[in-house]
């Protein structure tokens, strides 16, 4: 298992019940998780302790796609999610572990992601800077609060 690992941290202008639920609809997964210049696609998402989600990432460029799943191993309702990732790809072997933590503070969320055991041909500040660019779309999905006409 490869050692790799990320550590990302934001705080978020709103409550972590909304920055939570981005975590657990999988449209909203769809729209914010991929990085810029790829498409998701969430196949099945069981979002409860031993659930199991399925989800693939397409290049818009190329129409190239990779497939991962993996299974939510702790879940507190707007507080935490821990879940592992697997690639269906042979060529990316191993099981990832990403944590993710919702914390209130006076602001609205501190948001904590550690994502360790990135198979070791990933190069670790691509998955980094793949994993800014859906943080800021995450951002930009939950932080506008548009009232219902």
């Amino acid at each position: 298992m490869s050692t790799n690992s990320v550590t990302l941290h934001r705080v978020i202008k709103v409550a972590p019940g909304k920055v939570y639920r981005a975590f657990t609809e999988a449209g909203a997964m769809a729209f914010w998780l991929p990085p810029y210049g790829f498409l998701c696609t969430v196949h099945s998402m069981d979002v409860k302790t031993g659930g199991s989600y399925k989800m693939s990432f397409t290049n818009f460029s190329t129409g190239n796609s990779h497939s991962f799943g993996g299974e939510y191993l702790e879940i507190k309702p707007n507080e935490f999610i821990k879940h592992t990732d697997r690639f269906d790809d042979p060529n990316l072997p191993g099981e990832m572990l990403t944590s993710i933590w919702f914390k209130k503070v006076s602001c609205g969320t501190e948001l904590t992601i550690i994502q360790e055991g990135i198979p070791a041909v990933i190069p670790t500040e691509m998955c980094y800077l793949g994993w800014q660019e859906s943080l800021e779309k995450l951002i930009k999905l939950v932080e506008p609060e548009i009232p219902d006409a």
